[in-house]
């Protein structure tokens, strides 16, 4: 189950040809486009998978990429963070790209920017793991105080959070318009690969749905 939104649709065209169905049996949404569109109006593997302004988990150089579509308030989001980490630890070779997807609300978004910043000390994935183990009601107060328990500096956050504001809100509109380009209805929503995975898996899906991923990459070479 994942928290879902019914947000406006695009007026353009669906970006993204979506990629090839996963296994059936996980439940897994699929398009019969294999591959990446390419035009004015398509967002490229490149922006989705490698995005500069998106710093990497897990393995920097690993052969697969799992992209989660993801918001602070989001419960599903938080329960299955520790289950995603176990199998991001345990296989090795998997890059792991948080997307913040802030749709449940103002203070979402307050935390998404936050975090953003963050990457400007390089903090950012600490202020992933801070935020993101908030059990109770986010509030600008306790967002901080995750943050500064972190490590991050505040001072310094406050100054990018005002210098920065503008690339800040370019990344979040650039993952929102990925996020509707796929046709994720909610959060969290993953990419595994080449595979759209709208919605929680358990820690034995996500292993089949890289194993998946690894074939595909390897039938395609």
């Amino acid at each position: 189950m994942n928290h879902s939104i019914d947000p406006l649709r695009p007026s353009r065209r669906h970006a993204l040809g979506l990629f090839g169905g996963a296994t059936a049996a996980l439940g897994i949404g699929a398009l019969s486009a294999p591959a990446w569109a390419e035009g004015e109006d398509v967002l490229t593997e490149a922006q989705v998978l490698r995005d500069p302004d998106i710093p990497v988990a897990g393995n920097a150089s690993g052969d697969i990429s799992i992209v989660e579509y993801f918001d602070y308030q989001c419960p599903y989001c938080r329960k299955v963070e520790p289950e995603l980490r176990q199998v991001v630890f345990d296989d090795g070779k998997v890059r792991m790209i948080w997307k913040d997807w802030p749709i449940l609300g103002p203070m979402s978004v307050t935390a998404s920017r936050m975090a953003l910043a963050s990457r400007y000390q390089d903090k950012f994935i600490q202020a992933h793991d801070a935020l993101i183990a908030i059990n109770s009601k986010l509030t600008e107060a306790r967002i901080r105080d995750a943050l500064a328990g972190a490590g991050v500096d505040i001072d310094r956050l406050n100054r990018d959070l005002a210098g920065q504001a503008g690339a800040i809100d370019t990344t979040l509109k650039h993952n929102n318009e990925q996020a509707l380009a796929f046709d994720f209805r909610g959060t969290p929503s993953f990419i595994v690969g080449k595979f759209r995975v709208p919605g929680v898996l358990t820690m034995a899906q996500f292993g089949q749905a890289i194993a998946d991923a690894r074939k595909a990459a390897a039938a395609k070479k």
